[in-house]
């Protein structure tokens, strides 16, 4: 073989090898394009299911005071049916995270719409107080906040989890501003069982969101989390096993997790008792109508959204969770030693921005925390187990606030809320951990 001709064969192989190499670039930027444009759309289609899901919740929310009245029920019997609420979601919470690790965000999505759909629609029907126990028992599998935080998980990066977190809130905010609204109109208009009738439609309509747009496995988008970098929990349970005891009580065990649940159950008990009383309170202490009381709700999700959509976001880049978690305890104090103070709405307006911007900071910072201390498999059971301290607070709240305000009255909720968040101030200053 002549020297050209050789010459001319290395020639050809570098061509082809730099072809080859480019191609495989290309390749690559398709598959990120690719990717970028399913987790634009897929954000877009979750973020639509949390602002539907959040405005027939609160539809149904502010129906259901009213509702209870005029079936008979007094306050403690509403107590009773809250906590009733309560118990139901806090067992089907933790079940549900294992369901959808197992089964997929959209199957649990698609559950979680269902049972919200039957629990209205059994509220729209209900001519007793029984029934009103009744419409409250679907709601075992209604979490569906918990089913769209799967999917943020899911597809977001550590660095930028909170932040991402911190925005499905403010699409539960939207649903909080539109729901109390819309409920306070057609309750007004035609009456609450129809307001709850409009929420199970809408709920139905989520489902077909779900089905038609959300991938069953979203967990197979993620980039930098298929390989697990904490193996905290060496759980031997089948992948299928959904009612897996031990799996959760394996996650409690991560110091991070169990450190962040006692936080959020402490803090959480008095904004549970007051949040469990505050539709009551509002018809009883500040005498609000349903449309003026669907008008307050809305401004609290108005107030959510700013928080959760701003605020959140340029907090985590500019401070650590731990920091920020301090200062939310801090702000919640504040916010309850004003709340003593309140003698009508107007003030409470005012009170209520401490309170939502500390305990709105609180929610992600720690859901979020939650998060990056489990491996991608068991995100789904870690939120449920955060799901369930709520539910856990409502089990107890409204029962102990329909006792305290029969008893104490309205200041009560805000002298217990400063002294449990003064004093759980005062250990994250002492012994409080400073990384998660």
């Amino acid at each position: 073989m002549s020297l050209d001709s050789e010459v001319r064969k290395r020639s050809d192989m570098t061509e082809e090898l730099g072809s080859d190499q480019d191609r495989i670039m290309m390749s690559s930027k398709t598959t990120t394009t690719s990717f970028m444009q399913n987790r634009k759309w897929l954000l877009m289609n979750t973020h639509l299911n949390a602002v539907m899901y959040s405005s027939c919740f609160w539809v149904q929310i502010g129906v259901l005071p009213y509702l209870s009245k005029k079936l008979g029920a007094d306050p403690v019997v509403f107590g009773y049916l809250q906590t009733t609420f309560a118990v139901v979601q806090l067992c089907g919470g933790p079940i549900f995270g294992r369901f959808g690790d197992v089964f997929g965000s959209r199957a649990a999505l698609v559950l979680s719409f269902a049972a919200a759909a039957m629990s209205y629609s059994i509220l729209g029907l209900a001519s007793t107080v029984s029934m009103l126990f009744l419409s409250r028992l679907p709601s075992v599998f209604m979490h569906a906040m918990q089913g769209s935080q799967m999917v943020v998980t899911d597809i977001s990066d550590k660095e930028g989890r909170a932040d991402a977190l911190g925005k499905l809130g403010v699409s539960y905010g939207i649903g909080m501003v539109i729901g109390p609204f819309i409920g306070g109109l057609i309750t007004k208009k035609y009456g609450e069982q129809s307001a709850a009738f409009f929420a199970a439609s809408f709920s139905v309509l989520s489902i077909i969101i779900a089905l038609l747009f959300i991938p069953s496995n979203t967990k197979s988008l993620s980039k930098e989390e298929k390989s697990a970098d904490k193996p905290q929990t060496d759980s031997k349970e089948q992948p299928g096993s959904v009612f897996s005891v031990k799996m959760i009580l394996e996650l409690l065990k991560i110091p991070t997790v169990f450190y962040l649940i006692t936080i959020k159950i402490i803090t959480g008990i008095p904004f549970g008792i007051f949040q469990s009383m505050f539709a009551l309170v509002s018809m009883e202490f500040f005498k609000l109508e349903p449309q003026h009381n669907g008008f307050v709700m809305s401004y609290v999700g108005g107030l959510s959204i700013l928080v959760q959509g701003l605020v959140v976001g340029v907090l985590s880049r500019r401070f650590s969770e731990a920091v920020l978690l301090r200062s939310a305890v801090c702000v919640i104090a504040l916010a309850y030693a004003l709340l003593y103070m309140v003698t009508d709405i107007y003030q409470f307006c005012v009170v209520i921005i401490p309170m939502v911007l500390g305990g709105t900071t609180l929610n992600v910072i720690t859901t979020s925390a939650m998060t990056k201390s489990v491996v991608i498999k068991n995100t789904g059971a870690v939120l449920g187990l955060s799901m369930a301290t709520n539910s856990l607070i409502r089990t107890v709240s409204p029962t102990v606030g329909s006792i305290m305000y029969k008893n104490y009255g309205w200041p009560s909720f805000g002298l217990l809320g400063l002294v449990v968040n003064a004093a759980v101030a005062l250990f994250l200053f002492v012994h409080g951990k400073d990384t998660f």
